[in-house]
């Protein structure tokens, strides 16, 4: 699906600042119809996840729809994805939760001030990235950090609802260790009648989301937990069955609201600031990505943090709290036909009008039905697939995912980020630091149309060719170095060395110094280095740093080059004529001696 483009004058500056201007002449007639149906379905969602949000964040019940509202309407107009959904999400709720609470009463007024202070700076960092043109800094959160921190945030989620899942006494702010401690000591005192509401709101949801798929599934269960604990409350009395509801709801527009801006307010929050920014960025250009790949459209990155950036500016100011891309409301909204980013606008004005008829009747919505849907939240937070992927496939990935999944369960969540990153980074450059250098020969001694490892030919007895599957910078080099120096540390004649440089995507300064390091080294050995089919930029690099004249013109070649008529000519001639491999063509046209013949 493509923008209309201004038939008059440069759209790209207007473009930037109203990226809006994109999409907006697709509206029309049909294209409204489409994304209101979607922006009515996704309304109807946001009403019971903007209220499980808000209480797992710590913030009273209105704050998540609040968060779903002006918030979500900023991200459509000024993000880059035609269906992403913005607001309150699970992740970003349980990180607020568990780095605030050390700091004020969760609920309190106190706590609510840190918290939208905290909104205000994830805002700001995320606009300044954005304003920098710093998109890609999301490719640096691997996404097993996203899959372990996910899964680890799950745990959380379930461990932080077991009081209100099975009526037991829980301390606030209980490690997931405590809460099975706690629970395995009080199985005598669970509340029958609490956790059969809490078990009929999963059991209804699970089997709405299987066979009335097209039915928000959360407001199945909470309908169904709702009625049954209605019904206990008739016969047995609330004092008996012990079930409490959220309250009512005060909702109507979003009311002005002032972040916490003492130094001392600024300084504990920063630095857990730029790990949500980052985390929240992580999780809305993914989830961006991933529903583009079925869309066809394409995704500026940057743009996506300007809109997420002003999405929290916003929040912090109109009571809500940080937000990022939803991956459940906007695969929801893909799949209900949505067409532009109007759906999201219109997601949040129905939510508005759902909220200004239906906030009373929040009053009558149970604890557990709430703690069964935040049961059925977590459970959806684990990708089970992925995780038997990552298990399945690579150790080293397996021990990234299992370091961040037990430092969120362990550790404060923005240190379990930065743990996970670390991490990643740290397998990245040991792969990188590491290429692997191939023993190769000609895949078709008559031509040169490429090198191959299992060709089954003996190496030739003057001349290594090895494949360098890597850049050359500076975390290799000394890695390379010494795998070159081994080549004639254990065969003193193999002194020309001809590298097939294809799969040498770049190579920096220090990387260019090895490379004529060893062709000095090479000529004082009486043989040579040689580089074949390297790219134009690495070369460039190479000519630039002077290292090209050090290995010589001469000794680069090209496709289509004859090389081994050429290098054939170099070796020494006595050697060729007592060689038995003879694996270039023209080593066959060559006279051999009468022992060679012989043998």
């Amino acid at each position: 699906m493509q923008a209309l483009s201004p038939r008059t004058g440069d759209p790209s500056w207007w473009w930037r600042l109203l990226p809006f201007l994109r999409w907006w002449p697709l509206l029309n007639r049909q294209t409204l119809r489409a994304d209101a149906i979607a922006g009515l379905t996704g309304g109807l969602v946001l009403v019971p996840q903007g209220v499980a949000f808000a209480t797992i964040a710590g913030m009273p019940p209105q704050y998540g729809l609040y968060a779903a509202m002006l918030p979500a309407i900023i991200a459509a107009l000024w993000g880059s994805s035609w269906h992403l959904v913005s607001g309150p999400t699970t992740a970003i709720s349980i990180v607020v939760f568990a780095t605030m609470s050390p700091l004020a009463p969760p609920g309190s007024p106190e706590y609510v001030g840190l918290v939208l202070t905290l909104t205000l700076l994830v805002g700001v960092f995320q606009l300044l990235l954005g304003l920098l043109r710093m998109g890609t800094l999301v490719n640096f959160v691997s996404h097993t950090v996203v899959v372990g921190f996910t899964t680890g945030a799950a745990v959380l989620i379930a461990s932080s609802q077991v009081r209100n899942f099975f009526g037991i006494t829980v301390a606030r702010g209980a490690s997931v260790w405590e809460v099975l401690d706690a629970l395995a000591h009080q199985l005598s005192a669970i509340n029958p009648y609490i956790t059969s509401v809490a078990l009929l709101t999963v059991a209804c949801s699970v089997l709405s989301r299987r066979w009335w798929p097209r039915f928000p599934h959360m407001i199945a269960g909470l309908l169904a937990g709702s009625l049954l604990a209605a019904l206990l409350n008739h016969l047995f009395g609330v004092q008996r069955t012990g079930i409490g509801s959220i309250g009512a709801l005060q909702i109507g527009l979003p009311p002005l609201s002032a972040p916490d801006l003492s130094i001392e307010a600024i300084r504990q929050i920063t630095p857990i600031a730029m790990a949500v920014a980052v985390l929240a960025l992580t999780e809305a250009v993914s989830i961006s990505r991933a529903v583009a790949l079925k869309s066809g459209q394409r995704i500026d990155g940057n743009q996506e943090f300007i809109g997420q950036g002003l999405s929290n500016l916003a929040a912090a100011f109109f009571s809500g709290y940080a937000c990022s891309g939803s991956f459940n409301r906007s695969g929801l909204n893909y799949d209900a036909g949505a067409r532009t980013p109007m759906a999201a606008i219109l997601s949040a004005v129905f939510l508005l009008l759902v909220m200004l008829f239906l906030a009373p009747l929040a009053a009558y919505l149970p604890l557990p039905a709430m703690a069964g849907i935040l049961f059925v939240v977590a459970w959806g937070l684990v990708d089970r697939a992925q995780i038997a992927e990552i298990l399945r496939t690579s150790r080293a990935e397996t021990g990234v995912l299992l370091a961040t999944f037990v430092a969120t369960l362990t550790l404060n969540l923005e240190y379990a980020i930065y743990i996970g990153v670390l991490l990643s980074l740290m397998l990245y450059l040991n792969r990188t630091s590491r290429p692997p250098l191939e023993d190769v020969k000609p895949a078709d001694p008559q031509h040169i149309l490429g090198f191959s490892t299992d060709t089954g030919l003996p190496d030739c007895p003057q001349l290594k060719m090895v494949r360098l599957n890597g850049s050359i910078y500076f975390g290799a080099v000394t890695h390379l170095q010494e795998a070159l120096q081994a080549i004639d540390e254990r065969n003193p004649a193999h002194r020309h060395v001809l590298l097939v440089a294809s799969g040498i995507n770049f190579v920096d300064l220090a990387g260019a110094h090895l490379l004529g390091q060893e062709a000095r080294r090479r000529r004082a050995l009486g043989g040579a280095l040689y580089l074949f089919n390297l790219k134009n930029e690495p070369m460039e690099m190479l000519r630039r740093s002077g290292v090209a004249d050090e290995i010589g013109e001469d000794n680069f070649f090209r496709l289509g080059d004859d090389v081994f008529g050429i290098l054939v000519g170099r070796l020494n001639a006595e050697v060729c004529r007592n060689c038995t491999a003879r694996i270039f063509h023209p080593c066959r046209q060559r006279p051999a001696s009468d022992a060679t013949l012989a043998a």
